[in-house]
């Protein structure tokens, strides 16, 4: 029996050192994106299946997401399609945009399907508004002005005042690092580490 528990406590740990290294190379991965030229583009574009991305120099804010976790080698192009081909009817795609089936060239860059995502196969946190229940490699969503859905990933550092973590996002201007937590409402708090 202690063998069993003690088995049991060194795969919890474990599993937490894990994730927390996850989420440490997320927010790595996320900050090098600021270094990056891109100017903001959401068209629909055309790309291929799996490991597919838009021109490196053109995105919006979900591929600051993507992105990031494609520096980790986790493709959420193939993973959110392959989670909608299986349970499309739990995704917003019919509500919000009237689609019937998934489409491999933009889903995974719609927020509202990341959030489902999130939900679905990482871990929905809690949202409040104190910066020190924000850990680095955790994604946040707002909603913006005129009903505008956001998304960008927690970082380590902190705004000048020491009371919120910046936020790696884009958000018009290619992708960033400020202190805009609680400048727009907050719609999802989450962590995903890859595994489904």
């Amino acid at each position: 029996m202690k063998m069993l528990l003690l088995q049991l406590v060194l795969i919890v740990f474990v599993s937490e050192v894990w994730a927390g290294s996850i989420q440490i190379e997320l927010e790595r991965a996320a900050i090098a994106r600021t270094s990056e030229q891109v100017r903001y583009d959401g068209s629909y574009v055309s790309i291929p299946y799996p490991n597919g991305d838009v021109p490196s120099n053109t995105g919006v804010c979900t591929d600051v997401v993507i992105r990031s976790y494609r520096q980790l080698n986790i493709d959420l192009q193939k993973l959110v399609h392959e989670d909608m081909k299986n349970n499309f009817d739990v995704y917003p795609s019919n509500r919000i945009w009237g689609l019937n089936r998934p489409d491999t060239n933009i889903d995974h860059r719609r927020v509202p399907n990341l959030q489902h995502f999130f939900a679905r196969n990482g871990s929905s946190l809690n949202i409040s508004n104190k910066g020190h229940d924000y850990k680095p490699g955790s994604i946040v969503t707002w909603m913006l002005p005129g009903n505008l859905p956001h998304i960008g990933i927690v970082t380590s550092m902190q705004s000048p005042d020491g009371m919120r973590p910046m936020i790696v996002h884009n958000i018009g201007a290619g992708p960033k690092l400020e202190d805009m937590l609680f400048r727009y409402k907050i719609t999802g708090h989450y962590q995903y580490t890859g595994k489904i």
